[in-house]
């Protein structure tokens, strides 16, 4: 189970930083938009898998607290930049 963990934590580990590269180089708003959401995506998988790993539940609210956070970023983002698109 130890090698299962491990290898999890490095690939959420080479996630989040290439996520945080396309973060820092995105070339548009939109780009850096997308990647901040999916580090809240792998974040979220970091938090779910070491929840399962200790089985201890005690993380579910955070999970579904970053998730609707998630959501709703994302949503912010996509109506403003609707709103900003040249017609």
């Amino acid at each position: 189970m130890t090698a299962v963990a491990v290898t999890v934590t490095v690939l959420l580990a080479v996630a989040g930083g290439l996520t945080l590269i396309r973060i820092i180089r995105g070339p548009s708003i939109l780009d850096r938009a997308v990647a901040t959401d999916v580090l809240l995506a792998v974040v979220v998988a970091a938090i779910a898998t070491e929840a399962a790993y200790s089985r201890d539940a005690t993380a579910l609210p955070v999970l579904v607290v970053l998730a609707i956070l998630g959501f709703v970023s994302s949503v912010s983002v996509a109506r403003f930049a609707a709103r900003r698109s040249p017609k």
